[in-house]
């Protein structure tokens, strides 16, 4: 039997919305050119609709013009620090405190500068501004005349390029980082006037608290009727749906948790209707699960060393069913080192690198929700209680039936 025309096109119109959805989930800025142009042209092809769906579902707003689609996501839960800005090089190293700083004195500088920089005058201007007196009374200080702080500068030079704000016109990071060089670059000023996610300007923001800084960025308007309530707290539990690899309900409100249970078909529902994510509901919570596992940044099961390392050790988690110290852990990975040493880096059999091995491990699962830190280890969290089916099994590259078992996800936070 043939399928009717306009079966076959409402088929691709809502798979092309489908792709478009997850592009901006995995890459909430899209520039017309380069490696995400494709995606781009697909969501401005359907920006309508994906400006509609977010707006009612997430409060996201969805801004899409000639050269750019940005996506101006809020995370759900405003405190949580397990998934940083990361290096934009093979180690991936995570954002310092520092480094976020130099970030927002770049973005500043950028901002009143002209439409071309050179990187040590953008150097000599982050230096003249963290003179700031609040910035010195926290402790921040640059000067870059070190060959660290230099770094520091370069790792969020390269970020931004990774972003589209700069583009690089000549000259290499490395060379200023060594004292060798300059490096030129033009400032794409749409790119970075679109960068900014939050509801007001920081400027206005009066509050002294972290915590209640944040939340005065992302406040929207009063909460003056039962409706703007239920408004709010259906955007909230959507983009931890959509955001989040787990929903723990002991992490809501009465009220939330009073939502989600009267609501939560049509909200899981609305979710995997547009992204294709498959809800998996339990009596601790939900977690959207992802049949084509690219919706994440951080993957559990993961290769290499220390995705091998991450997962003995969920399997040791699991199976203690209870709080476990950094010293027990840390003696475990020594075990694991005798038994499956050989399938791992020579770095990693190094003695002395247990404890780092460890921090790396217990900092995936508590991103993916599997555990909680505690002050001297982790605790599991019922999700973990997966990795207690059976024990891991190590299959050459290659190996037929290699089939993971369905992976842990965390959408991308740009």
């Amino acid at each position: 039997m043939t399928t009717p025309p306009a079966e076959v096109l409402d088929g691709q119109h809502a798979a092309e919305l489908r792709k478009a959805a997850r592009a901006l989930l995995k890459q909430p800025l899209l520039l017309s050119h380069g490696k995400h142009a494709d995606e781009f042209r697909l969501v401005r092809r359907h920006a309508s609709e994906l400006r509609e769906w977010f707006d009612r579902n997430t409060g996201w707003p969805l801004h899409v013009d000639a050269e750019t689609a940005r996506l101006r996501k809020i995370p759900g839960v405003l405190h949580d620090s397990t998934h940083p800005a990361r290096e934009a090089t093979r180690t991936a190293t995570p954002f310092t405190r520092r480094r976020y700083v130099l970030l927002c004195l770049a973005l500043a500088a950028l901002e009143r500068g002209e439409s071309q920089i050179a990187l040590g005058r953008l150097a000599d201007q982050v230096v003249l501004d963290a003179t700031d007196p609040g910035l010195v009374a926290s402790g921040i200080h640059f000067t870059l005349d070190r060959r660290d702080e230099r770094l520091d500068l370069a790792a969020v030079v390269r970020l931004l390029l990774g972003l589209g704000v700069l583009r690089r016109v000549a000259g290499d990071e490395d060379a200023y980082v060594n004292g060798a060089g300059d490096v030129l670059y033009d400032v794409e000023r749409r790119v970075l006037a679109g960068l900014l996610a939050t509801r007001r300007g920081p400027s206005t923001v009066q509050a002294e608290a972290t915590a209640d800084r944040l939340a005065q960025l992302v406040t929207e308007t009063a909460l003056d009727s039962e409706e703007l309530r239920f408004r709010e707290m259906r955007h909230a539990l959507t983009r931890r749906l959509l955001d989040d690899p787990v929903l723990y309900y002991d992490e809501l409100s009465d009220a939330e948790l009073s939502y989600l249970t009267r609501q939560r078909g049509f909200l899981t529902a609305r979710v995997a209707e547009l992204t294709g994510l498959v809800p998996e509901i339990r009596a601790e919570g939900i977690a959207m699960v992802d049949p084509e596992d690219d919706l994440t940044d951080v993957r559990m099961p993961e290769q290499g060393t220390h995705g091998h390392i991450t997962l003995l050790l969920a399997e040791y988690l699991a199976g203690a069913g209870r709080s476990v110290t950094t010293h027990q852990l840390t003696q475990r990975v020594r075990e694991l080192a005798l038994v499956h040493g050989t399938f791992w880096s020579k770095a990693a059999r190094e003695p002395g690198m247990e404890a780092e091995l460890v921090e790396q491990a217990v900092a995936r699962l508590a991103a993916l929700g599997l555990v909680s830190r505690t002050a001297d280890g982790a605790e599991p969290r019922p999700a973990l209680a997966r990795y207690a089916v059976g024990e891991p099994v190590v299959l050459e590259p290659g190996t037929p039936g290699s089939a993971r078992m369905p992976a842990q996800r965390k959408a991308g936070q740009a």
